[in-house]
């Protein structure tokens, strides 16, 4: 990266009812990878490589927590689209 700010993070409504539920240590680990993407959003897998228009949905697992985001370029934006832990 090249000294720019982080993308922001939001959230859509049924992410952030995930987010509400999980234990402590899975939201805090939801955040570590958040920083992770803000920071380099398309360090994560695409989520269908299949579709050349869909490059900024991308999917971040670790261990049994997965996120999918969308990167809205223009404003700048990570928007959270679903969380799944299997746990």
């Amino acid at each position: 990266m090249t000294g720019q700010q982080p993308y922001a993070v939001r959230f859509s409504a049924q992410a952030a009812k995930v987010l509400d539920t999980l234990p402590e240590h899975v939201e805090d680990t939801v955040w570590d990878v958040l920083d992770a993407a803000a920071g380099d959003p398309w360090g994560f897998g695409q989520w269908n490589v299949d579709d050349p228009e869909g490059e900024d949905v991308r999917y971040a697992a670790v261990d049994q927590l997965s996120l999918t985001y969308w990167v809205n370029r223009p404003l700048r934006r990570l928007t959270v689209l679903n969380i799944v832990w299997l746990g």
